[in-house]
């Protein structure tokens, strides 16, 4: 899990992660393309891969230790060898500029009159011209509008508050938030992120979280500046941004919120 959190933070990219595990001699699937980049990585036993490029079909055998890349719509099929097969693949899902750009003139498509077609346009299709011509018009005036900045922004929020939820020890760290003291250790989450995003207007600042955000007043941001800044620390370490109880308070918040986690005594 933390492996494909950390990918996902690192490639702005939505990812996964699935294993394969093929008797001897035996065929997963007959040659298929995926619609995603796969990364392949051969973990135990071996796999002969059959795959289709521009040049034709080439033959090669994974074995543990190597790896393949197949981009998006490469066709292919694998099958064991005299042993056991496993192999693990890491799927990235690609978002795309088309996307964005769909997500980002939503709003001013909605603007655009959800009425009927005229009655007669199969047959007299200059009945549609003036009323298209006049919604296109306005449709691009609506994009011209548009605030680029604030789209991209939302694109942002779109892809950090929803992840999955990826919390192993989460209840642990709930119990131990109760006994926070200034001198506990505690750490960033692997592959939760912490970008703040400042709501002027309500003197808030907004913290995407990965699954989920939180929003705080703007005095805090500060400390969760120093907060993304260390892997590690203490509540005592944020001393110089807020006061005992209130570096308490946001410490605390920030376990339950999975951000942070306790450390154990052993580390």
């Amino acid at each position: 899990m933390e492996l494909v959190a950390e990918l996902e933070l690192e490639l702005g990219h939505p990812c996964q992660a699935n294993a394969y595990l093929t008797p001897p001699g035996s065929q997963g699937f007959a040659v298929h393309s995926d619609s995603h980049d796969v990364f392949v990585f051969q973990t135990a036993g071996s796999k002969q891969w059959e795959v289709h490029g521009a040049e034709g079909v080439d033959d090669v055998l994974l074995e543990p230790g190597l790896s393949m890349y197949l981009p998006t719509g490469t066709p292919h099929a694998a099958r064991a060898q005299d042993s056991v097969s496993l192999h693990v693949t890491l799927g990235i899902n690609q978002l795309t500029w088309r996307g964005l750009v769909e997500r980002a003139v939503a709003p001013a498509l909605a603007t655009v009159s959800d009425a009927h077609l005229p009655a007669g346009y199969l047959d007299d299709p200059a009945q549609l011209v003036g009323g298209l011509a006049d919604r296109l018009d306005a449709l691009a005036r609506e994009v011209r509008r548009l605030d680029a900045g604030a789209a991209a922004e939302q694109e942002v929020r779109r892809f950090l508050t929803s992840r999955p939820s990826r919390l192993p020890g989460g209840l642990h760290d709930v119990l131990a938030a109760r006994d926070l003291a200034d001198d506990t250790p505690v750490r960033r989450r692997p592959g939760h992120p912490c970008v703040l995003l400042d709501r002027p207007a309500a003197d808030q600042v907004e913290v995407l979280l990965g699954d989920r955000s939180l929003t705080v007043p703007a005095w805090i941001r500060p400390a969760l500046e120093e907060v993304r800044a260390r892997p590690s620390f203490t509540p005592g370490d944020l001393a110089a941004h807020l006061d005992p109880q209130s570096r308490l308070v946001l410490c605390r918040r920030l376990l339950r919120e999975g951000l942070l986690e306790a450390v154990p005594a052993s580390a």
